[in-house]
């Protein structure tokens, strides 16, 4: 749980840092698609039953991070950034809920006397 938002607190520090303070690893792009990813999949497996909040805190901060940038000096906040943001965020909330079904498929199996409820 302390995971997925530890990854949003880092991803608004950097945001909202000045420029030269920014870490930079890959292109700017993909480095705003995996962080949204990495921060999603990381929600999803700390709060496996609130996908619907998740998708909307990933939409809510990538558009607020953006236009935050508009109160600093040396940053720009971007509608692509965001787009690409929102993209990273939904591909992290699929892979985390496509490992969640995964892993409960795999639990189920191992536990054959226990019956599997409907949900």
């Amino acid at each position: 749980m302390i995971a997925g938002w530890l990854a949003l607190a880092f991803i608004a520090f950097v945001t909202l840092s000045p420029i030269q303070d920014r870490p930079s690893l890959f292109h700017p792009q993909i480095e705003h698609f995996a962080a949204f990813a990495v921060m999603a999949l990381a929600f999803v497996l700390g709060y496996p039953r609130r996908t619907t909040l998740i998708v909307l805190l990933v939409v809510f901060s990538a558009f607020t991070l953006e236009a935050m940038q508009f109160l600093t000096p040396d940053r720009h906040g971007r509608l692509i950034d965001a787009i690409v943001k929102v993209a990273g965020g939904l591909a992290g909330v699929g892979v985390g809920r496509f490992m969640l079904l995964v892993l409960r498929n795999q639990f189920g199996r191992l536990r054959p006397g226990v019956e599997q409820s409907a949900s």
